[in-house]
Order: structure tokens, then sequence, then C-alpha cells
């Protein structure tokens, strides 16, 4: 089931490379495994100008690191940016370097997702935990614009040869909460779940229309991949299950987290 968050906003800067929303709700899924913690270290993937750094260090008094793409975007004083192009090598750290991993906005920029998150699972210490944000591609709204236009919400006729990675000209990689979950525990992170955080209005109205054919559609499916394709099992069940629940249909961002284990094999 997805974990409801209680957002608690500080001071931030707004930059056109997240939202003080977005920002909030990774705090906030972060704030438990915080606790007790005396120094986290806290490595943020694609930090744009330092709003969630500046935040987990007011929060948390957190010593954060930065991967980016580019060191020009950074606005936060005195904050190194490593730069590495994720689309083309590692993340520039040892193994078990960091408490805690987080990517905002990135996993939808990046050719190769999946080797970034086995990238962010060896970087963790054992028992670390990893948070990711990307547009929710399974709201309503998102999911009428593919059924009219061929494209996901924030997504769209992609320019050729555009180096703006930062924009919505940069997003290339429409990735749902059963990928990028399926992705988390195929790398070897436990407890995955998942979360959104606002509801997107203009999806209102649609779910009030369509959810109870929705249900039924789905029901119909469900069974028909148990019983005839055998794609559903124990395992990848909740991965299924989330795709079309209220919240899923309705929130605006995605965000998927785990845990390395405490003992990883």
């Amino acid at each position: 089931m997805p974990l409801k968050v209680a957002i608690k906003m500080g001071r931030t800067m707004i930059t056109p490379m997240g939202t003080p929303r977005i920002y909030g709700t990774t705090v906030e899924l972060v704030r438990p495994e915080a606790c007790g913690r005396k120094e986290l270290a806290h490595l943020d993937i694609g930090a744009g100008a330092g709003n969630l750094v500046e935040m987990f260090r007011r929060e948390f008094g957190a010593r954060s690191w930065v991967c980016d793409y580019t060191d020009t975007l950074m606005r936060s004083p005195g904050q190194k940016v490593d730069i590495a192009n994720l689309n083309a090598e590692g993340l520039p750290y040892e193994d078990g370097k960091f408490d805690i991993v987080t990517a905002t906005e990135v996993v939808e920029h990046l050719e190769h997702y999946r080797e970034t998150l086995r990238e962010i699972y060896r970087v963790l210490r054992p028992g670390g935990f990893a948070v990711l944000s990307t547009p929710n591609v399974l709201n309503l709204k998102s999911r009428l614009r593919f059924l009219t236009f061929g494209f996901w919400n924030l997504f769209g006729p992609l320019p050729v040869r555009n180096g703006n990675l930062f924009s919505t000209g940069g997003h290339i990689n429409p990735v749902s909460s059963f990928y990028l979950m399926h992705s988390m525990l195929d790398a070897g992170f436990e407890r995955v779940n998942w979360a959104t955080d606002k509801v997107q209005r203009s999806a209102v109205l649609p779910f009030v229309l369509l959810y109870p054919f929705l249900r039924v559609a789905a029901f119909m499916a469900w069974r028909r991949e148990v019983k005839r394709f055998h794609t559903i099992d124990a395992l990848n069940a909740p991965l299924v299950a989330a795709m079309n629940h209220p919240r899923m249909l309705l929130g605006r961002t995605l965000f998927v987290f785990g845990h390395k284990p405490a003992n990883p094999s």
C-alpha cells in the first residue's frame, strides 16, 4: 500500500528544476530514516540549484554530496558538484558511502535508468535508503492524453539534438510505477513502496466518471493475466495492484523508495 505523506515545508528556493512540494515530500519520506543518525551522509543526484540539499541541511544537519551533469545550475553557497553523465558512466563514489540517496525528477532524463538504480544501490551503505521521484504517467489526465495524443503528461514530441537536458525537452523516458519498483527490486532493494504528492485537479472529473468502469476492466484484465498468461504472481501482484490505486490515478508526482538490506548478500 502507498504511504500517505504529510508535508511540512520549510523555506526553499524556487527554480525550474523542481517544486517545493516535491522536495517537501522527499524530506518527509526520509525523515523516519534520518531519526537517530548523528551525521547523515546524503547524495542528491540531479540536484539542480540545490533546493533539496539546503532542506536536508536545515532539517537533518546532513552532509550532502551532489552529482549532476553540470555545475552551472548550483546556487547553494559552497556546495561542490561532482560532474557525471549518467547516460555514459556510473556514480563517481566508492561502495557504501551514503546513508541516503535522492534523485528527484531525474529518471525521466536517463537513457538507462536501471543501471543508475544499480549504481545507487552500490553507493548506499547497508540499511541505507533511496528515494526517487518522476512524473506520474499513470494519473488519469496523463492516461487520457496518451489515449488522444500518444504522449503521456509532461512528455511530448522531443526536439532533435536538444541539449537542454534539465527541461521537459529532456524527458526521454516515461517510467510507470510498476517498472520503477520492479527495477528497484531487481537491483536488490527491499521494502520497496510508493507515494504520490498532490492531487492533479484536472484528473478529478475523469476519475469520478471513469473509475467504476476502470475497476471492472482492470479486474477482468487481472483475471486474464493470472489464469491465461500467468504473468501475475505473489511477488509482482502488489506492483500491478498499485497501478490502478485511486491515489495513483489522481497523484501528480510519483515517489518510489526502498532500503538496501542491512546484510546484503
